[in-house]
């Protein structure tokens, strides 16, 4: 989950690219860098790149020694490491082998060996100094120029003949003050202040500045500078008005927590409850998702026969949640698809097939490309996101969102149980047969925070275990019914900020494989909470079976 940040026309271009990639750490990452572009004089167009492996303190101490470059323009990246290991040489920016153009990518280029081939078969001498794909960014910005193209053409041309996924911001020395950009099926978008302009992966990096956005679509680039921009699509230049930021982006501040994730947790109970505010009405009986209620996709929902989710990670399993939570209280068939799996399917799909699409961000990649598949069949397309005005936002027909607020921390919490408590009230929403324990079930849900304050209230007993199985190289989660993709949530949050191996499984798979994996020195945590549940005593049994 790499960040990047650049700007342009900005008078401290240096504190600005480090404070918003400061403002991006929690998108994890290994390694970081700039580079700065000098003004005036002597050194105008040149090129300053400073990185190193580690955090942006690191970086910071690199920078105070070159205090005296006073840029207006640069770019900054955090890296997680995708090709080859975390070290200076691969930490971003990469320039071609003079120094004199440097990129900042997120995403992966998968033709980057077949262009390093066509680059070397073609007499360019080209030194790479890095195991990554994004260094043939610049060599291939490089070739075009030495073949006469000026930059805007160079970058377009090279922008070109990229395959995969990926977020560019590059910066030239015999263009000091031009800042290029390109997107596809990766976040980024621009801020306009006047002759200021900004590129970033998340909008908050530069909300302090300026509301103004424009929103980059897949496929497209774009020129920055102080006397404007401009944006290119495959087909051509178009006219891009900036958007005003309809709702406030929130910037990322610790209150008295040592890290994001905690806070985050014991957000959930405000989470829940904006979630809930004017949406469940128990006591009216009224279930309103103001989303779903325009009158083309309430007839199309209607018509809906079956529901395909799509999503990855924690809102996949949050999706395995809604599957069953459609299933029973609305009754429509429901298919829950990994969304990286799903785009390179070929099912058949009927026409009164609905594709509802989860993501935090709503810009995640697999997730946005498969809902773009859908409306390739001409599908109902929705979204639940947690961020107004993302990229799947403008992909879908109609959607809900979240109302978690920003979530910071790279594993989500609150927003994963967002997630599902927006789901069910979708599940309420799309019920067609008023089923009969539709009002119980929302007062339960008017319940939640309450609930959830009082587990967070005392949590020495999470703690105690927590000190007790610290040590411990392996950890089982397994669960039945909503209680299963509950535990492949918890195995993949151990995995993601313990580093812990953890495997979620259904209760009742133990005894076909898991079971032998189990010894004194391999714990289990089974989810049983349920005591009506059918399963309850089943599950019971698979606790015995490990013991």
């Amino acid at each position: 989950m790499c960040g990047i940040v650049g700007c342009v026309g900005h008078a401290e271009a240096a504190p600005f690219v480090v404070q918003g990639l400061e403002s991006l750490e929690y998108r994890g990452y290994d390694s970081v860098g700039v580079a700065l572009v000098a003004p005036e004089g002597e050194r105008r167009g040149g090129l300053e790149i400073v990185k190193t492996l580690g955090g942006v303190a690191a970086l910071q101490q690199r920078l105070g020694e070159i205090s005296d470059y006073e840029a207006t323009t640069a770019i900054g990246h955090n890296r997680w490491a995708t090709h080859g290991v975390p070290s200076d040489a691969n930490a971003h920016p990469h320039t071609n082998t003079a120094g004199t153009i440097a990129v900042v990518h997120n995403g992966v280029i998968e033709n980057h060996d077949y262009l390093k081939d066509e680059l070397r078969d073609n007499g360019y001498s080209y030194s790479f100094r890095s195991q990554t794909d994004t260094e043939v960014i610049p060599h291939l910005i490089d070739r075009y120029l030495r073949e006469g193209m000026d930059p805007d053409e160079a970058f377009q041309t090279a922008i070109s003949r990229l395959q995969g996924a990926y977020a560019i911001l590059a910066v030239m020395s015999q263009e000091p003050d031009v800042l290029y950009a390109a997107r596809n099926a990766s976040p980024l978008v621009l801020g306009v202040n006047g002759s200021e302009h900004f590129a970033a992966s998340d909008p908050s990096v530069w909300a302090k500045h300026t509301k103004q956005l424009v929103v980059m679509g897949n496929g497209e680039t774009a020129r920055l500078s102080a006397d404007g921009y401009s944006i290119r699509t495959p087909h051509g230049e178009v006219a891009r008005p900036p958007k005003t930021l309809t709702s406030d982006v929130e910037l990322a501040e610790l209150h008295g927590y040592p890290h994001w994730m905690l806070q985050e947790i014991n957000e959930q109970p405000s989470v829940v409850r904006a979630a809930l505010s004017g949406r469940v009405l128990p006591e009216q009986n009224i279930i309103k998702l103001g989303g779903l209620e325009g009158p083309k996709v309430c007839e199309r929902l209607r018509q809906t026969e079956r529901l395909l989710i799509v999503a990855c990670g924690s809102s996949y399993h949050a999706g395995l949640i809604g599957e069953r939570l459609i299933e029973e209280i609305a009754g429509i068939p429901v298919e829950v698809h990994d969304a990286s799996e799903f785009n390179y399917r070929d099912e058949p799909i009927g026409s009164n097939t609905a594709v509802l699409a989860i993501s935090q961000s709503g810009e995640t990649a697999d997730t946005n490309a498969a809902v773009e598949k859908a409306n390739g069949k001409g599908l109902l397309t929705l979204g639940v996101n947690n961020s107004p005005g993302s990229t799947l936002d403008e992909l879908t027909d109609a959607g809900v969102h979240c109302r978690a607020g920003k979530e910071t921390s790279v594993a989500s919490t609150k927003a994963f149980v967002s997630q599902v408590l927006t789901l069910a009230e979708i599940a309420l929403v799309l019920d067609r047969n008023d089923n009969p324990n539709k009002q119980h079930i929302m007062r339960e849900l008017a319940a939640l925070p309450g609930k959830i304050e009082a587990i967070l209230a005392d949590t020495s007993a999470i703690e105690a275990a927590a000190q007790k199985y610290a040590g411990s190289k392996h950890f089982l989660f397994m669960g039945r019914g909503y209680e299963y993709p509950t535990a492949l949530e918890g195995a993949l949050k151990l995995k993601e900020i313990s580093y812990i191996h953890a495997e979620g499984y259904g209760a009742g798979a133990m005894k076909h494989g898991p079971l032998a994996l189990i010894d004194e020195n391999f714990p289990t945590l089974a989810i049983a909470t349920d005591t009506d549940s059918p399963v309850y005593d089943k599950t019971l049994s698979n606790i015995q079976e490990v013991k």
